[in-house]
């Protein structure tokens, strides 16, 4: 059992990032994918019936959104030259297994952190939110990115180990392992479980 402490659902959020086809197009296909599925289907409905809130962030663009990407955004402007993910396209959905429910915070966003072109910080802290478990695809995009800046806003973070994932399994083992636990606390879904019980 990891050290993380107690987690009080009325203030704690679920982000379920990136977890869109074409991002879990990226994956090695099999049943590692559908794990990772199952682990998060199981997670949204821990936290469910718990009391405590899911957000979802997914990433999309509209016509204007790729016209404002700039040439000199590495990885975002290949995006916009070739057109991809457009937010009405089904592979830019949320995955159909864990469609979002009334109530829940959705957002749209269009680089890799799920704060800085969304208002999701707004919605979290108007539900009085300060502490984020953090699950998406991929561990170097979405989760890094998000882990850094929901760090510097204080929020209280972990990292759900087994609901993150990415293409390069070495990069994935040193956020992990190595970045992520000075701004997180690193725990997998039963710990979660556990967590969210334990007050």
């Amino acid at each position: 059992m990891s050290t993380a402490p107690a987690l009080d659902p009325a203030h704690t959020a679920l982000l379920v990032m990136d977890y869109q086809p074409a991002t879990l197009a990226v994956l090695p296909e099999g049943g590692e994918r559908d794990a990772l599925l199952d682990r998060v289907e199981g997670a949204i409905a821990d936290v469910r019936a718990s009391g405590g809130t899911i957000a979802y962030v997914r990433a999309g663009f509209t016509e204007e959104d790729w016209d404002a990407i700039p040439a000199t955004n590495k990885s975002f402007a290949v995006l916009a030259q070739h057109r991809v993910m457009h937010h009405e396209d089904p592979a830019a959905a949320i995955h159909e297994r864990l469609t979002p429910r009334d109530g829940d915070i959705v957002v749209r966003k269009t680089r890799y952190g799920g704060m800085s072109t969304t208002d999701l910080d707004r919605q979290l802290r108007e539900r009085g939110i300060t502490a984020l478990v953090v699950c998406g695809i991929s561990t170097s995009g979405v989760v890094l990115s998000t882990v850094i800046d929901a760090a510097d806003r204080d929020y209280r973070l972990c990292v759900l180990s087994d609901g993150v994932a990415d293409p390069d399994a070495d990069v994935h083992n040193v956020l992990l392992h190595q970045v992520f636990p000075s701004r997180a606390h690193i725990i997998d879904t039963a710990e979660l479980h556990a967590l969210l019980r334990a007050e």
